[in-house]
């Protein structure tokens, strides 16, 4: 099979050799998964693609996509390839505002939704979009509320009839290369979101890197656990298909620790933050062992280490190191690696910085992650660490094949010019112009410098640079990576813009601090209570000092306040990919923030 087939004819061809082989799993119980064969697969996507041109979609029409990860929801994305449409993503937790805005940005005819939620909010929005003609439910479970445009899957998928499939066959044979696949919404942190335009050039070109850079095969199982909306996931998604393999799909994230041990995958995407609440919990369950089992462990994770070490050094280890690191992973790292289902081969990493120190345990562990740099508009990584190859913890690896990385001489700010990077934002020709230098590189608006070695390192966030009053310019991220890997910090939102000093909103772990309390015989009546105790909050300003013991003196929290919940997308306050609206919270706690900058404070 040709790799640099379209790949819609290559998703036809994975489906003729596949055969009964499964090309997706989904858990509908405790330890129990249901599968889709490769042929089954193949049968879906085509009623889906016949019933959506008896619905009048045309070549490069919209289809939206509203749903949390489940098999339909790929169904529907390829359905809508299939036939020369483009498939719009759009956050299962979107709110109906947040929809609609996509819905009629992109001009969406179609729109398939997942739960009831979105269903209720497709409708509500229905009369203030005027190209939506249809609305897909995708669980035959959901209450159509007798809307008009509102039809189950079942229903849709019987819709299709000869001549759909004469005009399917056709639009097969018609496949562009230069059609656009998707339109991926940004989050609109700093604005509303805007359309990335990628297309079929964006994805193989990413497919083709990536076939470079790792092992992956049609024998491998891929756990779905991230959002198919956001491109890290989707990209990753397609690449299983790309490659024949079995993807498992997890509709509720909260499951992730037994999806793991079931699935068993050999692959699975995710966000530092995933890595660090695993890391926090070892550690913290590790703290509270006997003398004799906190020596075995960190044995055990030395021997790991100094394995990793002579790996990236490309060496061996000699024949009594080996003795000791084969008890080593009998006695401890094995069963690191059997809470992720212990068939891991690699992990990708993106989305975040991951601390150095978190990203060398896992590897230490037998846990190989491999972060990676990139944007929506790169279609996910244009650099990352090299399995194979000697990488360096600290940065975000050495740039992906096909890709060129520049640092502007003057601003710092990371340039990418590659065949991955986007068309431009759908509907917006003057975003899209400053978007691109002179050169056509790609600004990403992340400021980066390459050490000796070409490792790329990100050093600022542009955009999000902070300003004290004292002319010192401030990371956010920085400072919040530092102390947001504690266990006890679920959330940190930095504030130190035109103001005198730094100071910061956290939200704790309260299941690790309420256990906390009760080991240390403090009271309390509600979560309200528990942060206001005075020896609660003592114990977070010597954690807090501690974390940011390497920071400069101007970079550093004097200040902070616990709150009592969760910063939430419902208020506005995190974008779908879980990234601070920080005006919003600026907003929503203009008291707290004042109050640490009082004078009763200073």
């Amino acid at each position: 099979m040709s790799h640099t087939s379209h790949l819609v004819h290559n998703l036809r061809n994975q489906v003729q050799k596949q055969g009964n082989k499964d090309a997706a799993r989904f858990r509908v119980a405790d330890n129990l998964w249901e599968s889709i064969s490769w042929t089954d697969f193949g049968h879906e996507i085509d009623l889906v693609s016949k019933s959506l041109l008896a619905n009048g979609i045309g070549v490069q029409d919209k289809v939206g996509i509203y749903a949390q990860n489940m098999p339909f929801w790929t169904v529907a994305d390829f359905a809508t390839q299939q036939i020369r449409g483009v498939a719009v993503s759009i956050y299962a937790t979107s709110t109906s505002h947040q929809a609609a805005y996509i819905i009629n940005d992109a001009q969406i005819k179609v729109l398939f939704v997942g739960d009831q939620e979105q269903y209720d909010n497709a409708i509500e929005v229905f009369d203030r979009c005027e190209s939506l003609t249809t609305i897909v439910a995708m669980k035959k479970e959901l209450h159509l509320r007798h809307h008009k445009a509102g039809i189950h899957w079942i229903d849709f998928t019987e819709q299709g009839g000869k001549a759909e499939k004469e005009e399917m066959m056709q639009r097969i044979e018609d496949a562009n290369m230069e059609d656009l696949v998707t339109l991926i919404y940004t989050s609109g942190t700093t604005g509303e979101p805007k359309g990335v335009m990628l297309d079929y050039v964006n994805f193989i070109s990413q497919f083709e890197a990536h076939s470079e850079l790792v092992d992956f095969t049609e024998k491998d199982v891929n756990l779905s656990f991230l959002p198919l909306s956001h491109v890290f996931e989707r990209t990753w998604s397609m690449y299983v298909f790309y490659n024949g393999a079995t993807n498992c799909y997890l509709e509720d994230v909260k499951l992730i620790k037994e999806a793991l041990v079931e699935a068993k995958p050999h692959v699975m995407c995710a966000v530092p933050r995933f890595y660090e609440k695993i890391f926090s919990a070892i550690h913290d369950k590790v703290a509270k062992a006997s003398p004799s089992k906190k020596k075995l462990f960190h044995w055990a994770v030395g021997m790991g280490k100094k394995a990793f070490d002579a790996k990236q050094e490309g060496k061996t280890l000699g024949g009594f190191d080996k003795m000791k690191f084969n008890l080593a992973t009998k006695l401890v790292l094995g069963k690191f690696q059997k809470l992720l289902g212990g068939n891991i081969k690699f992990m990708p990493a993106g989305g975040a910085k991951l601390d150095p120190e978190i990203g060398a345990f896992f590897h230490s562990i037998g846990i190989p992650i491999i972060l990676g740099y990139g944007l929506t508009e790169t279609n996910a990584t244009v650099s990352a660490w090299h399995i194979n190859q000697k990488f360096y913890t600290e940065t975000i690896g050495t740039t992906m094949p096909g890709c060129e990385i520049k640092i502007d001489d003057k601003t710092g700010e990371i340039l990418v010019k590659s065949k991955v990077v986007m068309k431009g934002y759908y509907n917006k020709p003057e975003e899209t112009a400053k978007s691109f230098d002179e050169n056509g590189f790609f600004k990403t608006g992340d400021k980066g410098e390459f050490d000796e070695k070409g490792n790329l390192l990100i050093t600022d966030r542009i955009k999000e640079l902070m300003k004290t009053s004292n002319g010192k310019y401030i990371a956010p991220q920085l400072v919040e990576g530092k102390i947001g890997k504690d266990h006890f910090v679920e959330q940190i939102a930095t504030i130190a813009d035109a103001r005198n000093f730094v100071s910061a909103l956290i939200v704790p772990t309260f299941e690790t601090l309420e256990v906390y309390a009760q080991e240390n015989d403090i009271a309390y009546s509600s979560k309200e209570d528990l942060i206001k105790n005075s020896q609660i909050i003592r114990m977070y300003e010597a954690r807090i000092e501690k974390a940011q013991h390497d920071l400069a003196n101007f970079e550093k929290v004097k200040k902070f306040t616990l709150l009592s919940k969760e910063f939430s997308q419902e208020l506005g306050e995190m974008t779908p990919t879980l990234k601070l609206k920080r005006k919003v919270i600026n907003k929503n706690y203009e008291a707290e923030i004042n109050e640490m900058y009082s004078v009763a404070h200073k």
